[in-house]
């Protein structure tokens, strides 16, 4: 985690001087090189004793080490990601391979953190007893989204529950459409916006099923459908070759849905997993 990011977490615990000097900060940090805490004191209308507390309330010795620490931090985060010919995101087309390797890292890894933040556990376990009590769940994505749907399909159908997914379009639309209210849909995209995924979900939304989104946080026609969202975050703007990072986020949430499921059921579903296991050693 950044020094920027572990400041921001701490916000909550700062006194309103320190929430003063932290938003001043994050506006723009590459700017704090021009200043001494006499200075930024100045310019956010505090005390220098207030900024000097301020940098020891986040572990260190004094203004001078924070801002040291922060213009470390930015120089190493813009070696690694400022880009030159994008390629996909921040990875350009003169990387080296260990440098491609290290950014894939930061990217997966951010969107796993930040999706997991993001969610609100509270709807979300009613999410998982609304799975566990659902006849029969229907999973539908197209593109990068239909994999994560087939990986989750498979990982529920081990837990015992019945789960559909089908690739053609056309199918997936014709199953939601015998969806009843005792069943699921859920939706994976990215985007919120594709057409086939919107005509799914409304058909099983018509036949009074829950239909469930996994997608972004931006206003979209699936999130204005869906009952209940579950957030995927990743940084996927201009260059989504492979939708690497928002399939990365979908993965994340399909696999804490499978165990937090696996945990609901607790021994049964170990022992039907564990029957699995046994059958395909016999293959």
């Amino acid at each position: 985690m950044s020094i920027l990011e572990r400041m921001q977490n701490q916000r909550s615990s700062l006194s309103s001087n320190g929430v003063k000097i932290l938003d001043f900060i994050l506006k723009d940090p590459a700017s704090l090189s021009n200043y001494v805490s006499q200075d930024l004191a100045v310019k956010v209308g505090v005390s220098q004793s207030g900024v000097i507390k301020f940098a020891q309330r986040l572990g260190f010795k004094g203004f001078t080490a924070l801002k040291l620490a922060i213009i470390e931090d930015l120089a190493h985060k813009n070696a690694i990601l400022e880009p030159k010919r994008p390629i996909h995101n921040k990875i350009h087309s003169d990387d080296s391979s260990i440098t491609i390797a290290q950014k894939l890292i930061q990217e997966k890894t951010h969107a796993m953190i930040a999706t997991t933040n993001a969610i609100n556990f509270s709807e979300f376990e009613t999410i998982v007893k609304r799975l566990n009590q659902a006849d029969r769940i229907q999973i539908v994505g197209i593109g990068g989204s239909a994999l994560t749907a087939k990986d989750l399909t498979f990982k529920l159908l081990k837990l015992g529950i019945t789960a559909l997914t089908e690739q053609d379009t056309h199918v997936q639309i014709a199953t939601a459409n015998t969806l009843t209210k005792n069943d699921i849909l859920i939706a994976i995209s990215f985007s919120g916006k594709r057409r086939e995924i919107i005509m799914a979900a409304q058909s099983a939304y018509d036949k009074g099923a829950t239909v469930i989104a996994l997608t972004n946080i931006k206003k979209s026609p699936l999130r204005q459908l869906a009952h209940y969202t579950i957030d995927t975050i990743a940084d996927e703007k201009q260059f989504r070759s492979s939708s690497i990072s928002s399939r990365t986020a979908q993965n994340v949430i399909t696999d804490l849905l499978f165990m937090a499921l696996l945990q609901l059921k607790s021994d049964d579903a170990k022992l039907l997993l564990s029957d699995i296991s046994s059958v395909i050693d016999r293959i």
